[in-house]
C-alpha cells in the first residue's frame, strides 16, 4: 500500500515512557495510576484473556463452519497485555483533558464497526474500549489546535505506520511529506500527545514497569480498512523515548513485545 493512501482520515496520538517510581505508588499488583485511579493487573490480565478466549472461540467455530481445525498459533489474538495498558491510561488521560475543556464526547463508535479491522469480538471489552477511545480522540482532534510540523514529527508517524506492514517502508522524509500531504494528521498527533503529556505530569502517572514505554492505541483510515497502532511519544521536535527519570524498581515480570497492528 502506498503512503499517500493512508492520508484520508488520521486520528493518531502518543504517550511517552512512564514508571512507577514515584511516592510509594510501586504496588506490585497495579498495572499503572493515573491520578487518583488505579488499574489494577488483574484487570489488565482479565481484559487481555477475555480477547483470547473469545477470538479462539470465534476462530474454532468458523473454522469448524469450514470443516477445518485450527492450529494452536491461530487461536492467539495480536492483542497484548500492553496494548490493554496503553488502552487504560490513554482513555483515563484522555477523559481527564476532555472534562477540563468542558468537551461533551457522543458515543458513536460501535464496537462492532470496529471488530472486523480490530480483529477482535465485538463483546469484548477491549472492542468496548476502543470504541470508546476513537470517540474521545474524535472530539480532542477536532478541539486541540494542530501542532508545528516536523521532519522528525513526520518520521515517526510514518515508521510507526510503516512497522504494521500497512504502509512501504523505506522512503526518505521529503517523499514521505509529499505523501502526507499538508501533514494534518501528524500535526493532531503531536497536538494530543502534549495535551496527554501535560495532563500526565499534572495528575501523577506512574507505570509498573513490568509494561514497556506507554504508547497511546492509534488508528488511521486508509478509506477502505482502519489500521491500529501504537506510536512512541512525539512532541514538536519529534520522537521523545524518555521522558521520565525514575529511581529504578525491581520489575515482577518480563517486558511483553507485540501490538495490535492488523
Amino acid at each position: 500500500m502506498r503512503a499517500r493512501r493512508l492520508i484520508a482520515a488520521a486520528s493518531v496520538a502518543a504517550l511517552g515512557v512512564l514508571s512507577l517510581a514515584a511516592c510509594g505508588r510501586s504496588a506490585p499488583d497495579v498495572a499503572a495510576y493515573v491520578g487518583d485511579a488505579t488499574y489494577s493487573v488483574d484487570r489488565v490480565d482479565a481484559i487481555y484473556d477475555d480477547v483470547q478466549t473469545k477470538y479462539g472461540e470465534a476462530v474454532r467455530q468458523e473454522a469448524g463452519q469450514a470443516g477445518a481445525t485450527p492450529a494452536p498459533e491461530q487461536l492467539r489474538s495480536a492483542v497484548t497485555r500492553q496494548d490493554v495498558v496503553n488502552l487504560l491510561v490513554s482513555l483515563e488521560l484522555g477523559k481527564r483533558v476532555a472534562a477540563a475543556k468542558n468537551l461533551q464526547v457522543p458515543d458513536q463508535v460501535t464496537p462492532e464497526q470496529l471488530q472486523q479491522n480490530l480483529r477482535v469480538p465485538a463483546t469484548t471489552e477491549y472492542a468496548k474500549l476502543w470504541g470508546e477511545w476513537i470517540d474521545l480522540l474524535q472530539v480532542l482532534n477536532e478541539q486541540l489546535p494542530p501542532a508545528e510540523l516536523s521532519d522528525d514529527s513526520v518520521m515517526a508517524v510514518y515508521q510507526a505506520l510503516a512497522r504494521t506492514g500497512a504502509i512501504q517502508g523505506g522512503l526518505p522524509v521529503d517523499q514521505v511529506r509529499q505523501a502526507f500531504g499538508d501533514g494534518g494528521f501528524v500535526r493532531s498527533a503531536t497536538a494530543l500527545s502534549a495535551a496527554l503529556q501535560e495532563e500526565a505530569t499534572r495528575v501523577d502517572v506512574s507505570v509498573n514497569p513490568r509494561y514497556r514505554a506507554v504508547g497511546v492505541p492509534s488508528v488511521v483510515s486508509t478509506g477502505q480498512s482502519l489500521v491500529f497502532y501504537s506510536l512512541p511519544y512525539i512532541n514538536s521536535d519529534g520522537p521523545v523515548t524518555d521522558i521520565s527519570t525514575p529511581e529504578p524498581v525491581a520489575s515482577s515480570g518480563a517486558p511483553e513485545t507485540g501490538g495490535t497492528e492488523s
